[in-house]
């Protein structure tokens, strides 16, 4: 832990708080509990209840992002990550390992003060994510933990609201799908530089030709299951979407197929997550079934 405190010595409270921020990894890190809000709303939750289930995920999820960078922070070092804060020396490692256990602590209480069913599946997403931190990044089995703490994250809202019902299988499935297919594209951009400091995670084994056609075709099967799965008629807004979505993939995959290492297929694969998100958004009404 020698390099802990390198370049920290001048850095203002500002630009900590600024580092700390930027290591909860926001965008994805707003994107997941703002779907726990959705889902807790269309489950029809009171403003108490639907609070304490965001907060809980909201926790997960800087735990999740602190101890991601935390973890990576040699690893960060070695290739010249300049927009990694442990690497600017805007914070140091050591206190983003204290922050990620924090976070983990007051996620633990959130979770279990829901239920202990609804906490036991939260704490099983979070180590899910924990999981792929500290290990399974790795190895072909970095997909796993984000189809598990993504397909537990409904099924965790829904067994919080407590009145018996049980998450629509529909949802588990795309919100798997949605997990996998943002991990695949979420490593596109940085795929040389994991490779350099030995993560060989299962987009790296495909290559960037091979993750960049099989990100979007993964997130477009989410879509369709999102379209397909409620019961009933598939509103028009719906399948509007999910039209464009699978557009939006084959362009992806036509461009990661001839352009490899163009930026394209990374963010056509963002856009096709997006339409997914809005979905699910417009589906969550149907997330659970009647007890």
């Amino acid at each position: 832990m020698g390099g802990d405190t390198t370049g920290t010595a001048r850095v203002t409270p500002a630009a900590r708080v600024r580092g700390l921020l930027l290591a909860t990894h926001p965008a994805p890190a707003a994107v997941v509990t703002g779907l726990a809000l959705v889902f807790a709303v269309g489950v029809g939750f009171p403003v108490g209840r639907a609070l304490l289930v965001t907060g809980a995920v909201a926790a997960g999820q800087l735990s999740v992002g602190w101890s991601n960078d935390w973890l990576d922070a040699a690893r960060d070092r070695r290739v010249g990550r300049a927009d990694k804060p442990t690497v600017t020396g805007a914070v140091a490692p050591r206190t983003l390992r204290t922050a990620a256990f924090a976070a983990l602590a007051v996620c633990v209480v959130l979770s279990f003060a829901t239920g202990l069913v609804p906490g036991l599946l939260h704490v099983a997403a979070v180590g899910s994510a924990w999981s792929y931190n500290a290990r399974l990044k790795s190895t072909p089995l970095s997909w796993l933990p984000y189809a598990v703490s993504f397909g537990l994250l409904p099924a965790f809202v829904v067994a919080a609201a407590g009145d018996g019902r049980v998450v629509a299988g529909w949802t588990v499935g795309a919100a798997a799908l949605l997990g996998v297919g943002a991990h695949l594209a979420n490593v596109l951009p940085d795929l040389e530089d994991d490779d350099a400091t030995g993560v060989r995670g299962l987009p790296h084994r495909l290559g960037r030709r091979g993750a960049s056609v099989l990100a979007p075709v993964v997130l477009a099967a989410g879509s369709v299951v999102i379209l397909l799965g409620p019961p009933g008629t598939p509103p028009v807004a719906s399948a509007t979407l999910a039209g464009g979505a699978v557009v939006l993939a084959a362009l992806a995959g036509a461009v990661g197929l001839a352009r490899p290492h163009s930026r394209a297929p990374f963010l056509l694969s963002l856009a096709v997550a997006a339409v997914c998100v809005a979905q699910l958004v417009l589906a969550a009404d149907a997330v659970a079934l009647p007890a």
